[in-house]
């Protein structure tokens, strides 16, 4: 359905990839996987056409629908939400629309508004045979978590998330045969993300996907892309074959070369042993010959680099944790919190999640004393110190200074070499750290985090959507630190990878305020939950 041939994309001297031919199927879904900056959106939107400057042929099949996931959250501020969805197939709006204006404003004595109506009809016919247009964007609103009373509200009325779900609606409304998404997880609930999973395994044309969360790559795709070397390689299977994959065949090539290495170093023994020999000088010739023919592969370094994190605490804890006592919050009229009463035991590791909305963050910055609640109070064990991820970090961060100043500031007595040890887990080497802080990314910016936690030695660490912006790598690095900790951790993430790797209790806070506590893992309270017993 989507072809690729002979492409090169630079930008500048930088070759980002090459001598790229890739043949993308019916019936296929890839995953598009890769470092940070190795050219996943880039190479997303050439296919997607957004990208138009670059050397060789992409080319789609005639008469196929193409939809692309918009990333302008305020694209869409003066329509109304269902308009905004059915925008998804500008076809069928832009006759709808016309036919509104004129059946208000138009001429009915005139031939010419009849007929352009008759035209407009037969358009919207075509896109809409049954009539249902409205029907089904009622019905993909309400799988996002947009209720029906709000369908006719601005776009200009709703958060972020929530407008970010609408794009999703958008896109998948129209049913297109090619599909290109780029990042569709980010910031969603675990139960919009479960509701898309289910959108796209039903998919039956192509689709092309940018995902950092694991578990939604595994569920949806049947082949992988990977970005690396400059190239783009093409794997059958999900994101953990493709896993186990690429790890065998690293080892094989090492296997391989050691083998060709042994060798060569026998036959150049040899030669140096036995060319001077009358006797042996023939043996010698060919084994010269053979040694001049020895091609030695360079194992090629990975473009991914594995960050190191690692949390330790400073201070021992002693006996006492958190207490939360009969938490309440409201903004305004509407009540998020209701009455939370919940008791951390030394050690626990907790993740906190629930829909968009339901007051994760509110009580997350209770904790942290960054807001004060309605009523209720919250009590930290008096050995308790705290370091904190807040989900607006790449906000926070700023400043004129280099990362390496950025994060002494926070404790100047400290050692200079820790201090660069710690960016340097990061994936910061030593020209990095001399970065202006205003010119790095969201992704960077939440490893700067990541490094100033672990400076800190807390012995509670709280974090609110951590995972946002990091690479599969730094993802997975993330939940091994997180279950090596010694101390607490609370942590809100819709990253269900993540919280399988580390959490032993799970809260959910519910849409109506009440509080569901599971002790046991993320995967042992999903069972249980599908299974009707919590």
């Amino acid at each position: 359905m989507v072809t690729v041939n002979n492409l090169i994309m630079r930008f500048g001297s930088r070759v980002l990839f090459q001598d790229i031919n890739l043949k993308l199927d019916r019936h296929k879904r890839y995953g598009l996987i890769g470092a940070n900056g190795a050219g996943k959106t880039t190479f997303l939107k050439i296919l997607s056409g957004q990208i138009d400057e670059y050397e060789g042929d992409i080319s789609v099949e005639n008469g196929l629908k193409v939809g692309v996931l918009g990333q302008n959250q305020f694209a869409f501020e003066d329509f109304t939400i269902m308009d905004a969805v059915l925008y998804g197939n500008k076809r069928l709006y832009d006759a709808i629309k016309e036919k509104e204006d004129l059946y208000v404003n138009g001429d009915f004595e005139d031939d010419a508004t009849n007929e352009r109506l008759a035209e407009l009809e037969t358009i919207s016919v075509e896109e809409d045979p049954t009539y249902e247009y409205d029907v089904n964007i009622a019905k993909i609103l309400a799988n996002v978590g947009i209720p029906p009373e709000n369908h006719n509200d601005l776009m200009s009325s709703l958060d972020s998330a929530d407008k970010f779900k609408v794009l999703l609606a958008q896109v998948l409304y129209p049913k297109p045969d090619v599909l290109f998404l780029d990042e569709p997880t980010n910031n969603q609930d675990i139960e919009t993300i479960s509701w898309l999973e289910n959108e796209l395994q039903r998919h039956e044309g192509t689709l092309v996907v940018i995902s950092h969360d694991r578990h939604f790559l595994n569920a949806v795709v049947t082949n992988i892309l990977d970005v690396d070397y400059q190239k783009i390689r093409e794997f059958t299977g999900t994101y953990d074959d493709w896993y186990i994959a690429a790890n065998v065949m690293a080892k094989q090539m090492e296997l391989d070369n050691a083998k060709k290495l042994k060798e060569k170093d026998e036959l150049e023994a040899f030669v140096r042993r036995f060319s001077a020999n009358a006797s042996k000088a023939k043996q010698a010739t060919s084994r010269q010959r053979k040694l001049d023919k020895m091609e030695i592969e360079d194992i090629k370094p990975s473009s991914r680099r594995d960050p190191s994190i690692v949390f330790k605490a400073k201070r021992t804890m002693g006996g006492e944790a958190l207490e939360i006592n009969g938490v309440n919050h409201s903004y305004g009229d509407n009540e998020v919190l209701k009455d939370v009463t919940l008791k951390f035991e030394p050690g626990e590791k907790v993740a906190l999640i629930g829909g968009n909305g339901v007051g994760k963050s509110t009580l997350i910055k209770i904790l942290m004393e960054e807001m004060k609640p309605t009523s209720g109070e919250v009590i930290w064990g008096a050995t308790i110190e705290n370091s904190y991820f807040p989900q607006d970090t790449a906000d926070t961060i700023n400043g004129d200074g280099t990362l390496y100043d950025w994060l002494r500031a926070f404790d100047p007595k400290r050692d200079i070499a820790e201090i660069r040890n710690c960016l340097g887990r990061m994936l910061f080497n030593g020209e990095q750290q001399e970065k202006s802080v205003v010119s790095i990314s969201g992704g960077e910016k939440h490893r700067m985090m990541l490094s100033k936690m672990m400076l800190e030695g807390g012995n509670f660490l709280v974090l609110d959507e951590p995972s946002n912006h990091l690479d599969l790598e730094a993802i997975v690095a993330l939940g091994e630190g997180l279950l090596e900790f010694k101390g607490n951790v609370i942590c809100v993430s819709h990253d269900r990878e993540l919280l399988d790797a580390f959490a032993s209790r799970i809260i959910e806070i519910q849409a109506d305020g009440s509080i569901i506590d599971f002790k046991g893992s993320y995967e042992e309270f999903a069972e249980a939950k599908e299974a009707g017993t919590l």
